[in-house]
């Protein structure tokens, strides 16, 4: 597989990254991901109690993650952090050794700053040209272009990967990154095709052993159709998520026009968390990219990583 800036910026063999999901992207997933020689992503929250302590919870999990590997790792951050709990993660970065950090749902006008100050590289999940083009003002090393297909929280104005990411290649002189209905070889060749230099997958790495998502979870993709994804909360911000019983309910509620506090009140906190980590599917829901009806087994994530490498060469002589 060819090398790109990624490769370089990263420290990384592939240009692969796993995406940060937020309560499943744990230390075992990321070490067994970066292993493999791409990169590994862990989420502050990743297997933690609702009501926990991130900030120790994250320097567990970074210290986990050490043990278990010497390559290469990074950690998700949202935007929409209070910037009290903002910088005490940053702290735990810094005080660990983390070089990497992804950043999402909110503008990188906030965080970036400081995060450039602390001496760590930076990656800005965007969903627009225009905010890869305000990512790459504010200074980023490079924009995660995510697309509709993608699953958890989208951007408002739907655009898919494939039509997102060349437009943003043609605006910015970054490294643009490739996120959303990719899980195989194919779909990374497509997506350098474009002009994409990385890609980052999510839903494919949930569906490995590594993995602490719920098995019921793991299962759900397994077993999901093409149409065996739901976009659901457009008054609230796009999600897509693993069609199931509490999403049927959520859609019911939708449909008959609830408001945005309505939606509120319904959804709660912690939906997420009972979807993805406790697997029940009556009372949560589980985020998961419209990729889930290619996935039709679980398998390690060095597996994926490899399947990716091996298979990407006859890919791209098929075109030939």
């Amino acid at each position: 597989m060819k090398r790109t800036r990624i490769c370089q910026l990263l420290g990384i063999d592939y240009p692969i990254i796993q995406g940060g999901m937020t309560w499943v992207a744990n230390a075992e997933l990321a070490a067994a991901v970066s292993s493999a020689g791409a990169l590994g992503i862990i989420s502050p929250n990743a297997g933690m109690e609702l009501e926990g302590d991130m900030v120790e919870h994250l320097r567990g999990q970074v210290r986990k993650a050490k043990s278990l590997t010497d390559k290469p790792f990074a950690v998700n951050l949202s935007a929409q952090f209070p910037e009290e709990d903002f910088r005490k993660l940053v702290g735990v970065l810094t005080g660990e050794g983390v070089r990497v950090v992804t950043v999402s749902a909110g503008s990188p006008a906030r965080y970036t700053g400081l995060l450039k100050d602390a001496g760590l590289t930076v990656l800005h999940v965007i969903a627009s040209v225009r905010h890869a083009k305000r990512a790459e003002a504010e200074g980023v090393d490079a924009v995660i272009a995510e697309g509709y297909e993608a699953g958890g929280h989208n951007g408002l104005d739907e655009l898919p990967t494939m039509v997102l990411v060349p437009q943003v290649v043609d605006t910015v002189d970054i490294p643009v990154v490739a996120a959303g209905g990719i899980a195989d070889a194919r779909g990374v060749a497509a997506a350098f095709a474009v002009g994409a230099e990385g890609v980052q997958m999510g839903t494919r790495f949930v569906a490995t052993h590594e993995c602490v998502a719920h098995p019921k979870f793991k299962e759900g993709i397994v077993n999901a159709s093409d149409t065996g994804t739901a976009v659901t909360g457009r008054r609230l911000g796009p999600s897509r998520v693993l069609k199931g019983e509490w999403v049927s309910k959520l859609m019911e509620v939708e449909a008959k026009g609830a408001t945005a506090e309505e939606l509120l009140v319904f959804i709660e906190l912690g939906r997420s968390r009972k979807g993805e980590l406790e697997g029940d599917p009556s009372d949560g829901e589980a985020y998961c990219g419209a990729i889930a009806g290619m996935i039709n087994e679980i398998v390690s994530a060095a597996d994926v990583v490899k399947s990716i490498v091996d298979g990407y060469s006859e890919v791209v002589a098929r075109l030939r």
